[in-house]
């Protein structure tokens, strides 16, 4: 499976950068520092690799508050690898660890 995110209507995708992040291993969508310009429906397009056919979610909403107040979230990794990552000698192994907090 590959995941891919869509920002708004197609065929505008979340194009991954320094503050964009799409997890090729859950289809999360990470964005760091928030901005006005994030606002908007974010709807995830999962496609088979082997078939080529794709699904899409249903459009999730990220709305930016106005008054200031955010939820309090203490500082945590979250960490889910396996206990063994098998791989074949020289090949590249991509672990995903992310740190979340304020």
């Amino acid at each position: 499976l590959s995941y891919a995110w869509i920002f708004n209507e197609y065929p505008s995708f979340v194009h991954q950068d320094s503050r964009r992040f799409v997890s090729q291993e859950t289809g999360n969508l990470y964005i760091a520092k928030v901005e006005s310009s994030d606002a908007g429906n974010y709807t995830c397009v999962v496609t088979n690799t082997v078939t080529n056919s794709r699904v899409l979610g249903p459009p999730t909403p990220l709305v930016l508050r106005n008054d200031g107040v955010m939820g309090e979230y203490e500082p945590k990794i979250e960490v889910q690898f396996p206990e063994t990552v098998p791989s074949a000698k020289g090949a590249t192994v991509k672990l995903e660890c992310f740190a979340l907090g304020k």
